[in-house]
């Protein structure tokens, strides 16, 4: 509406809202008015509204997708997990059976486990990235 007819509007506002206003205009070095004008235009524009809701929902979408990534590698990390669980119980003694020499290859084992772990962590190599290239070549091939 700038530059055409304007009607005039006398309302109240709080002192420190009011105070607020003043203290924006000077610092902005608009008037009062054109701020008013400003604040008011854009909230009762239809599509200031809208465009908010659009950018909250793609935000709502990606996080949602994140958290089904997230949920998927979980799954794969405890699917691999149990299955390293299930095939060490089933070749593991129990541990009044293991002597000095086989304790301390056990022990070398451990230690090379948790080396090669945090290799693969450091190196942001992932189980469900190999498991999908291995599947993949697999469809390939057959």
């Amino acid at each position: 509406m700038k530059g055409g007819t304007r009607l005039r509007h006398t309302f109240r506002l709080p002192p420190d809202l009011s105070r607020q206003l003043a203290d924006y205009a000077a610092r902005k070095r608009v008037s009062q008015a054109a701020i008013v004008e400003a604040a008011l235009a854009s909230f009762l524009s239809p599509d200031g509204s809208d465009r908010m809701e659009a950018a909250f929902s793609r935000r709502l979408d990606r996080i949602s997708r994140q958290l089904d990534k997230l949920d998927y590698h979980v799954e794969v990390g405890n699917e691999a997990f149990a299955l390293f669980m299930r095939r060490w119980l089933a070749i593991t003694r129990a541990p009044e059976d293991i002597d000095a020499g086989l304790r301390a290859e056990v022990e070398k084992r451990f230690t090379h486990f948790v080396e090669a772990l945090a290799r693969r962590v450091e190196t942001g190599g992932r189980l469900s990235d190999e498991l999908v290239r291995l599947a993949t070549a697999s469809d390939e091939l057959g």
